[in-house]
């Protein structure tokens, strides 16, 4: 990949008057440790050479005096860092703590337009009483609780409960399909499913209480299953279930579980491109550390702000969302699509609930200004002060027109993950906003970017993103990886003894950052991230197709071209009722969210000699990169094979 031409056009500059939290934390480190940080740039540096000494001051600034009163990293490596050796805590302690009891903690909307509110006492009481109903079905500390919800307020209840009880959460959206759904679950051997009837999208009502029961069959451990009654005003059942109401009722509590450090606190799934999506396991500690460092010193959300991220219970956009509840802000739950009933939805949502902190995608911000949607215009959106952006690269103009039509306050894009469930690098209130940029690598993150060589690149090249130095929020490991060698092998195999997150990223002469896309072959939609195996078992279960290849290919106008390459049988043509048939099966048995922008028939797919399919290398190439830059004919099973790909690559740049 070259190197970029960087825009560098200011869209947003700090006041001289603001007073975020992230500057009253440097007049605590200065307090503390008698250390003049001037700016944003030198507090980023010393938290990523003392690190030690940067995280124990986040805990003595947000109060964690039980953390503080303990080591805070015993050693330095990679893998293999420990965090607070001997301190235990509770996630769900401090998200529930936050706040007084009568502010709002969580706001539901959807389609219909229905609006619930919890406050921080309601969500206490429910959360107290689910977990009592847990324990009584047998729900111990180490168990694992899974959901098969959209993201409605039960979800968040629902995880606060089990982890309380020191149990190990995990959740899929309903828009997965129930083959989708086991590959995931199965592997955790959950105890307790908790499951919705169904959920909306696009103005309908989508039952899933097959899917329910499917997914229940399959999962062999469970011990009992509980619904919400999302759709069914009522009157929906799953035969053998407790329901939401009953699971909530008022009993007697079951007490909290302090936990070490780094218990499991969730397991989210990343996706692989073979096999089985693979199960990221974080703790505790990690998670409230990072919630609070992000959410506070880099969003500078807190009481009395109403954050809504659009999201999914399959996306860590969920997990992020809802670990504002940490620092005492409202979050939003939405379920339904964000261009329905038309493209200004979301917007109208912000400026219906008061929304302070948006967070959304570069998708969605395309899609109101093709639709000629003036955010602020049409809505009032005064109670706005600061937009998110993730799930891809923002293009310059995008964030331009963001600037232009929805307001002159920051529009952080960021960029991090479900393997850390947090951000390497995104905006603060300190730091401008330059289009198409992201402003600054984030609080505690040693980024850098490398060549192949294990060397940091020129700035302003483009190189790998590399962290060189561990974070609170990295994995404890991985779900059944007993000796750790997959977890070394995913994130430290590549550059021994520094974690390669998979992204091209270039690091800019101001400090800021280009995101150019995944240097692996994860599909990320819109900010939902799906294995390409998942595809693949939908697909080639339709008849007369032999094998097939997908490819999420990110483009240089900030565009995202995702491609489906299939193989048919002897003398089958595609046409358009085979080309229906396999948009349904992916639609119905992988994810709507996933069909395929194009389908094109190829003589074979290309694979390595040992039979993997070369999903990398020709997304490259379809990249415009050439053959020779990207693969080594002699890997490859059938050479001639590589060329139609070429050809597609080269027709597309000419149109």
């Amino acid at each position: 990949m070259s190197d970029v031409v960087h825009d560098g056009e200011v869209l947003w500059q700090p006041a001289d008057g603001d007073t975020p939290a992230v500057r009253d934390f440097m007049a605590h480190v200065a307090d503390e440790r008698g250390l003049k940080l001037l700016d944003y740039h030198e507090l980023w540096t010393w938290s990523t050479t003392e690190p030690e000494d940067f995280w124990a001051s986040v805990c003595t600034y947000f109060g964690l005096d039980s953390l503080a009163a303990h080591r805070t990293l015993s050693s330095r490596a990679m893998p293999g860092a420990k965090w607070f050796a001997g301190a235990t805590l509770n996630f769900a302690t401090h998200a529930l703590a936050a706040g007084d009891p009568d502010d709002v903690a969580v706001i539901g909307a959807d389609e219909s337009g229905a609006v619930v509110r919890l406050t921080r006492r309601q969500l206490r009481d429910d959360v107290a009483h689910l977990a009592a109903t847990l324990s009584s079905v047998g729900v111990e500390r180490g168990d694992v609780v899974v959901g098969y919800l959209p993201n409605v307020p039960q979800a968040i209840t629902a995880f606060l409960a089990v982890a309380s009880l020191g149990a190990i959460w995990s959740s899929v959206g309903q828009d997965y399909s129930a083959p989708a759904v086991i590959d995931r679950f199965a592997q955790l051997a959950p105890v307790v499913l908790v499951a919705a009837d169904g959920y909306l999208y696009g103005g309908k009502e989508h039952d899933r209480r097959g899917q329910v029961d499917e997914v229940r069959a399959a999962l062999v451990s469970l011990r009992a299953t509980v619904l919400v009654d999302h759709i069914g005003s009522g009157t929906l059942r799953v035969e053998g279930a407790i329901a939401w109401r009953d699971a909530v009722a008022p009993r007697p509590a079951a007490p909290v579980v302090d936990v070490p450090f780094d218990h499991p606190l969730w397991v989210l799934f990343s996706s692989g491109t073979t096999g089985l999506p693979k199960g990221l396991v974080h703790g505790h500690g990690g998670i409230l550390l990072e919630s609070l460092k992000q959410m506070r010193l880099h969003w500078d959300t807190g009481r009395g702000d109403v954050v809504f991220w659009y999201t999914s219970p399959s996306w860590v956009m969920w997990n992020l969302l809802m670990s504002n509840l940490v620092t005492g802000a409202a979050v939003v739950c939405y379920d339904g699509s964000p261009t329905y009933p038309d493209p200004s939805a979301m917007w109208k949502l912000v400026d219906d609930l008061g929304v302070t902190f948006f967070g959304t995608s570069p998708g969605y911000l395309q899609a109101s200004e093709r639709h000629g949607v003036r955010p602020r215009t049409d809505h009032n959106l005064g109670s706005l002060r600061a937009m998110g952006s993730t799930g891809s690269p923002l293009p310059p103009d995008v964030h331009r027109w963001a600037r232009d039509e929805a307001g002159r306050f920051p529009l952080w894009s960021m960029s991090g993950g479900t393997d850390v469930a947090g951000a390497f690098a995104g905006g603060s209130p300190l730091v401008p906003v330059w289009a198409g940029e992201l402003s600054a690598p984030c609080l505690g993150v040693a980024i850098e970017a490398w060549g192949d060589d294990g060397k940091p690149v020129v700035q302003g090249s483009v190189g790998e993103l590399v962290i060189t130095m561990p974070m609170p929020s990295m994995p404890v490991s991985l779900w059944n990886d007993p000796d750790g060698a997959r977890y070394k092998e995913t994130y430290f195999s590549f550059f021994p003894g520094a974690w390669r997150q998979g992204d091209w990223i270039t690091i800019t002469e101001r400090g800021s950052l280009v995101i150019h896309g995944r240097s692996d072959s994860t599909l990320n939609r819109n900010g939902v991230r799906m294995g390409s195996a998942d595809i693949y078992a939908a697909v080639e279960e339709v008849p007369s197709v032999v094998e097939s290849l997908i490819l999420g290919v990110e483009q240089s106008d900030g565009g995202y071209w995702m491609p489906l390459f299939i193989v048919l049988e002897p003398d089958v043509v595609l046409d358009e009722s085979l080309v229906e048939m396999i948009r349904a099966a992916i639609r119905t048995h992988a994810s709507p969210r996933h069909v395929p922008d194009e389908i094109i028939q190829v003589r074979g797919i290309p694979h390595t000699r040992t039979g993997k399919k070369l999903e990398v290398p020709l997304k490259r190439i379809l990249q415009g990169i050439m053959p020779e830059g990207t693969l080594n004919p002699d890997a490859v099973d059938d050479p001639a094979l590589v060329q139609a790909f070429v050809d597609i690559a080269a027709e597309r740049l000419i149109t």
